[in-house]
């Protein structure tokens, strides 16, 4: 049996091969805008402030916001692997841990600017830093969860399997690069330095 090449067919074949290579060289382009965004944040709390700090830092939730978004990347991780072997039920609940992990982090997020404001003022020089840093990655956060929602969400009515995932890797990537910026900003703001 002779097969028929179309117009459309090759149309549409091409286009199934071009997409996914498509959107990943977008959201590696996408984040490597982030990280020079991020960088310029980083590096300002040095031009300004120098290795300068105030000695009230609150270390300890410091270091349980950086716990539990690396606890998120572990499940956000196990999610994308869970639907890309169609093992649907654990993609659900991996993917529903990363987002309360996610909601957990900016609760101590806002546990942590309602300290911060009594010990170093936003009119501060560290504290404009410091607000500046931890508001920017405290939004990228916020949009991760939103997309990790949506994502969830979508997966729980049926999309996505091992043979079609790619909105599942673009946002758990995206969540890496979320959690990866933290892991600079961590030390940036709380390690570094001292008064």
């Amino acid at each position: 049996m002779a097969m028929t090449t179309t117009p459309e067919a090759v149309h549409s074949r091409a286009e199934a091969t071009y997409r996914p290579a498509a959107n990943r060289l977008g959201l590696w382009l996408f984040l490597a805008s982030e990280t020079f965004l991020f960088s310029a944040f980083i590096s300002s709390r040095f031009v300004v402030s120098g290795t300068d700090q105030p000695e009230h830092l609150n270390q300890g939730l410091a270091l349980l916001l950086t716990l539990l978004l690396l606890w998120s990347s572990i499940s956000a991780f196990r999610a994308e692997a869970a639907i890309a072997h169609d093992n649907r039920r654990l993609f659900q609940r991996e993917m529903l841990t990363t987002i309360v992990l996610g909601l957990l982090f900016l609760v101590g997020v806002g546990l942590e600017f309602n300290e911060a404001l009594a010990d170093f003022p936003a009119n501060t020089i560290y504290g404009s830093s410091f607000f500046m840093l931890i508001g920017l990655h405290a939004f990228h956060v916020l949009t991760g969860i939103l997309a990790l929602g949506v994502v969830w969400n979508l997966g729980r009515l049926g999309h996505y399997g091992s043979d079609d995932h790619w909105p599942v890797e673009g946002v758990v990537k995206y969540w890496h690069f979320v959690d990866l910026m933290w892991v600079a900003i961590y030390p940036t703001l709380y390690l570094f330095g001292g008064s």
